[in-house]
């Protein structure tokens, strides 16, 4: 049984020497096979994966590659693992480690910044200057589970301490993984005013991050919040998280829709996550003068912006990279104190060893498939018993 030197473990939580895993072989490939268990090293745990959402991000990774940067370049056939939307349960702790306990239920964020670069150090260590450094005889502690490091659609992975929240216990496993999705739309809120208290707030796109955008701006006490979109089902979710407006672009145009609700002004703030080609243009004639966009979604091609708009009206324009400045934490509070209620946008589950079937929901969007989430062997085994 697994037994690494200077790894604290417990007979509570016996650990097999290998595990079930996926790994990418050529693009759109996903072989299942046995993988060793992972060895946790100074600050890290080892995380017993319990379920796993799955991303768009996952899906580029899967079917081209990037932003995935294994060994230095692509990740196809490196017998690595993706996925990165996971949450679990500690159950191993590396050397040195007593900030979490065997036994602790937690939801992970991706990333973990190298902790000595200069955005590191302002706490922006999604954009740390050493992403993917870790190559080689050079190891500059960077880590992006699913990304530049192993993923979690297996049954163990390791874990930074710094990339780990605890959660709570009636906070059910898929809700669990979506907190790093709600991480993502309070870092963008939190980048354009923190405290939108009686603020306008627009959402344009109706998506994981967009409709939990909903929820985390009306939690900040936003006022309106206009969710823009073209699925009246997906609308009406966002109705149910918060949303005061919505507006179908296909029956009424995103600009005269918002500025109606507006009485002709324009809004404060715009997260965009559409990846619209058009979006970040529709975004600046939507805000107010002096208002503040951020782009939590990017389009796959080149977009000609209207530059001297941006200028003219005095508007700032925002790019985030994931959930950085802790805002995973301050997103599973907000879920614990049922804030909002994010298990809306899951809508489909399935086991590991049908991983290629979730990905095809997610994917194709069968089913109007919005979060799909894959749960592991032992948490499958462990709500059958408890039922029995």
């Amino acid at each position: 049984m697994y037994a690494p030197p200077g790894v604290k473990i417990s007979k509570n939580f016996p650990i097999p020497d290998m595990q079930k895993a996926w790994v990418l072989g050529d693009p759109g490939q996903l072989i299942y096979k046995e993988k060793a268990i992972p060895v946790p090293g100074k600050a890290e745990v080892l995380v017993r994966i319990d379920a796993v959402a799955i991303c768009a991000t996952d899906l580029e990774v899967i079917y081209h590659g990037p932003p995935a940067l294994i060994e230095g370049g692509l990740p196809f056939n490196k017998n690595w693992t993706p996925g990165h939307e996971y949450m679990g349960t500690v159950a191993a702790l590396g050397p040195g480690v007593d900030e979490f306990a065997i036994g602790d239920r937690v939801t992970v964020e991706i990333h973990a910044g190298c902790g000595q670069c200069k955005r590191c150090r302002e706490g922006m260590y999604t954009s740390c200057h050493n992403y993917g450094m870790n190559y080689g005889d050079v190891n500059k502690g960077h880590r992006a589970n699913g990304f530049t490091t192993e993923g979690g659609f297996c049954e163990y992975a390791i874990n930074n301490i710094n990339t780990m929240v605890k959660v709570a216990d009636d906070m059910s496993d898929e809700e669990a993984t979506l907190v790093v999705t709600a991480g993502t739309a309070m870092y963008g809120l939190t980048e354009l005013g923190g405290l939108l208290a009686g603020e306008s707030v627009v959402v344009t796109g109706p998506g994981p991050i967009g409709l939990l955008g909903v929820g985390v701006a009306k939690a900040l006490g936003a006022n309106p919040v206009i969710l823009t979109g073209t699925r009246d089902n997906r609308l009406e979710i966002g109705k149910k998280l918060g949303a005061d407006h919505v507006i179908n672009v296909r029956n009424e145009e995103a600009v005269a829709g918002v500025k109606r609700i507006l009485g002709g002004k324009g809004a404060d703030y715009v997260l965009e996550c559409s990846a619209a080609t058009n979006a970040l243009n529709e975004a600046m004639l939507m805000v107010n003068r002096g208002g503040k966009i951020c782009l939590a979604a990017f389009p796959h091609e080149k977009v000609p912006v209207d530059v001297a708009n941006i200028v003219r009206n005095n508007i700032y324009v925002y790019g985030i990279r994931g959930e950085g400045k802790s805002a995973t934490h301050r997103a599973q509070a907000f879920m614990e104190q049922k804030r909002f209620d994010a298990k809306l946008i899951h809508t489909h589950t399935f086991e590991l060893k049908d991983l290629p079937e979730a990905i095809r929901y997610a994917k194709d969007r069968i089913d109007d498939a919005i979060k799909v989430v894959v749960k592991m062997p032992s948490a499958v085994a462990a709500k059958k018993m408890a039922a029995e």
